[in-house]
């Protein structure tokens, strides 16, 4: 089959590989889209710590079931379906909860195990959505990114009676904002990109300019409250650290944002005790697909509208312009050329 391969940093080429086999418990999927995602670009740059190489990257993943593993059974053969990437033991405390998102033993496709910039990948057949028919494949690429805003959503219990404040408008803070609109909540994003501003605000948020006196924009816009809901998805120190700043006393902040291993991040401990704020993490999301699909198939999710396609043998150009501007694509999907 064929894929793009990541053999080291920087070194992505497309070349054929072995067609995978689906073990027991397996499913083996033709994929028809797979979305880049800022860990794929952290794979082709050396900066993600959980992969090894050679390593076919991508856990964005819409396409159709080819064949089951010996003794497995799901969607019939031919189904359209997306890969909910994130594989848990079962057995620690995290999957006993629950939350295999957060298993202590995760292995998670496209980073521990090969990935969707192929023409076939495996995956656990329970870990299949099905694709409602009136989404497309590029659309359903979306499932992932749009589940992990579902996820921060739910984690900070958003209604439509709340004000929402997104910090950061990539792609995951662009996730969140749709999904705080589709919820009914009046949702700010700001970010220190014009151009990322402006497109969060065609999705539904008020933009508030980021940078510096961000808090007294925010403090201004509410009348010295501060905000009901924080969300954080820059994965920057000082940025979370500033949530307590912007937060409403009572409020809620959910940090989605990823730090390096050993950054700390400090809140100031009366205004955390005085305000009694309730600060959750928000990790990747846990079957939150189903309703991901469902927001997709609503048109409530415009996302898709300001991504870009490709074929997958654009790879490793793509790839390149990515390295060299993190900022130069919204978003970009790659596209079966069958």
């Amino acid at each position: 089959m064929r894929a793009a391969i990541f053999d080291e940093p920087f070194s992505l080429r497309i070349a054929e590989a072995p067609k995978p086999v689906p073990g027991q418990g397996e499913v083996l999927v033709r994929v028809r889209a797979a979305g880049l995602c800022a860990g794929d670009l952290y794979i082709y740059t050396g900066k993600n710590p959980y992969v090894t190489y050679p390593r076919i990257g991508c856990h964005e993943i819409a396409g159709v079931v080819e064949a089951y593993g010996p003794g497995t059974s799901g969607p019939a053969i031919g189904t359209r379906v997306v890969v909910d990437p994130f594989v848990g033991c079962g057995r620690c405390y995290p999957c006993r909860l629950g939350k295999r998102n957060c298993c202590a033993n995760l292995t998670i496709v496209g980073v521990h195990r090969e990935g969707g910039f192929a023409d076939f990948v495996t995956a656990p057949a329970q870990n299949l959505n099905v694709v409602p028919d009136n989404i497309t494949d590029f659309e359903a690429a979306f499932a992932e990114p749009v589940a992990i805003g579902v996820q921060g959503c739910r984690r900070g219990v958003v209604t439509a009676e709340d004000t929402v404040l997104v910090l950061g408008a990539g792609p995951i803070g662009l996730a969140i904002v749709e999904v705080a609109c589709a919820l009914g909540a009046k949702v700010y994003a700001t970010d220190i990109s014009p151009d990322r501003l402006s497109t969060a605000a065609d999705l539904g948020a008020i933009p508030i300019a980021g940078g510096v006196g961000l808090v007294e924009r925010v403090l201004e816009i509410t009348k010295g409250e501060g905000m009901p809901v924080v969300m954080e998805a820059t994965g920057v120190a000082p940025v979370m650290e500033q949530t307590i700043e912007l937060v409403a006393a009572g409020g809620r902040i959910v940090i989605l944002g990823l730090l390096k291993k050993g950054v700390g991040v400090t809140f100031p401990g009366l205004d955390f005790t005085r305000k009694e704020v309730t600060i959750l993490g928000s990790r990747a999301s846990v079957d939150c697909f189903p309703e991901a699909l469902e927001l997709l198939a609503s048109g409530k999710i415009h996302y898709p509208k300001i991504a870009s396609s490709f074929a997958l043998s654009e790879a490793p150009a793509v790839f390149q312009k990515l390295a060299d501007n993190p900022m130069a694509l919204h978003k970009a999907v790659f596209l079966s050329e069958d």
